[in-house]
């Protein structure tokens, strides 16, 4: 049996033995992530069948990636790459060490712009709201992402890999440390890291980026590298303090598609399904499939959708910290939509 995995091994290419590898990898940080929420948790009761685990597990994690893997690589990516691939090999004599490191620290500056662009435009706001929707952040939070932002996103992270002549093994490698450390920083975990939150990001100052404050609608816009924030003014990291509500100041659908269909055109997904007959038809075959699960695994009635409790019910107000970006007005300040109210806002950042 070993030697016919080792022959199977040794049958893959490059790109496929590193994935072999990085997969377990994967998997093992998943476990480790899941082992530490529990015993250390940032917030105390938050279960594992949380609100929307079935739509960042399924729709997200599993077929959104593996469709848009297909699409940018085999229909963006390959035909650049076909066109140019043969012009910019500024990388391909540099260790593979030194290639992922420059990458990733590369890509990791134009996030923190992209992602802080997207908070402060009222329309590439719509394409990331989605990732803020959820009132309950764990490791698998951050899978929540819109089509068109991991489009924009894994595009111009791998690109250059291909077109700037690098290994071909450091796409699976980048890959996994975007993964891990995506986890990581959304992870529900207590983590304590004293100056290295300085430089290394984590869930201490993620956690309140998605959190429903106002002083952190513009803050922290970091992903693997926390200097960007502390070095351009938009750092927020307050001691002996935690959110107390989470989550988008306005109302959100709890459906995959009718997430997509809330960038383009605002509504409300309950008042929907009473009025469309189709919809309605989609939407209680959806709530009935999980209600039937519900009832078979009581953990998991929450599955369905269901409002997540909060004791505070409206976007916590402050004042905005000196240093940060203005933006669209907030929920709570003069000629603003209130927090709870039954229509979304058109543009609001958090």
């Amino acid at each position: 049996m070993l030697e016919t995995i080792s022959q199977f091994y040794h049958g893959l290419n490059p790109v496929g033995r590193t994935t072999l590898i990085t997969t377990p990898i994967l998997l093992l940080a998943v476990v480790v992530l899941l082992v530490l929420e529990r015993k250390y948790p940032y917030r105390k009761g938050l279960p594992f069948f949380r609100e929307g685990l079935f739509v960042d597990l399924f729709w997200y994690t599993l077929v959104q990636s593996y469709f848009l893997q297909i699409l940018i690589f085999g229909f963006i990516i390959a035909p650049l790459a076909a066109h140019f691939g043969a012009r910019f090999h500024l990388v391909s004599d540099w260790p593979v060490a030194t290639q992922v490191g420059f990458f990733v620290l590369t890509h990791d500056f134009y996030i923190y712009w992209f992602h802080r662009f997207q908070h402060n435009n009222a329309f590439f706001w719509r394409t990331h709201e989605a990732h803020h929707s959820g009132k309950q952040v764990d490791w698998l939070a951050g899978s929540r992402s819109h089509i068109v932002e991991i489009i924009i996103n894994q595009t111009i992270e791998f690109a250059p890999i291909i077109l700037l002549g690098a290994n071909p093994i450091v796409v699976p490698i980048k890959a996994l440390i975007d993964a891990v450390w995506g986890m990581y920083i959304h992870a529900n975990i207590n983590v304590k890291s004293g100056k290295l939150q300085y430089v290394i990001n984590g869930p201490e100052m993620h956690l309140w980026h998605h959190a429903d404050h106002e002083e952190v609608y513009f803050a922290n816009f970091s992903t693997k590298f926390a200097v960007w924030d502390w070095l351009f003014g938009t750092a927020y990291l307050p001691e002996n303090r935690k959110p107390e509500r989470w989550g988008l100041p306005y109302a959100f659908p709890k459906d995959y598609f009718a997430q997509h269909a809330f960038s383009v055109y605002r509504f409300d997904e309950k008042a929907l399904a009473e009025r469309s007959t189709l919809f309605r038809f989609y939407h209680g075959t959806r709530w009935r499939a999980l209600t039937w699960l519900g009832e078979r695994l009581p953990p998991a009635k929450v599955l369905q959708g269901w409002e997540v409790p909060e004791d505070t019910t409206e976007t916590v107000a402050a004042l905005r910290p000196g240093g940060h970006p203005t933006g669209p007005t907030p929920p709570n300040q003069p000629n603003a939509t209130p927090a709870d109210s039954s229509r979304p806002v058109a543009a609001v950042a958090s």
